[in-house]
């Protein structure tokens, strides 16, 4: 279930806050009831960013090996197809 504090619950209850973010668990805060910050485990940013930092690298070495290049419109015109059947 997603996890939706006020901001000022950084203060009064950060121990709470600590807790479920050690459980793996992403804390979602707010402010004035907007979405402000996301609180998240250090290994829970390190995989995130391990991640997208591994799909940068596989699409640079792509990169280099073709030399067709697509537009923004072309890529999400092919995944739109893909998902939609």
């Amino acid at each position: 279930m997603i996890n939706i504090r006020p901001v000022s619950d950084l203060r009064y209850k950060f121990k709470e806050i600590e807790s479920e973010v050690k459980e793996g668990a992403p804390v979602y805060l707010t402010k004035n009831g907007y979405g402000t910050m996301v609180v998240l485990s250090i290994d829970s940013y390190a995989r995130l960013i391990d991640y997208t930092e591994d799909a940068l690298d596989e699409a640079d070495q792509y990169a280099k090996r073709h030399t067709k290049r697509m537009t923004h419109e072309e890529v999400f015109s092919g995944v739109r197809e893909k998902l939609n059947g």
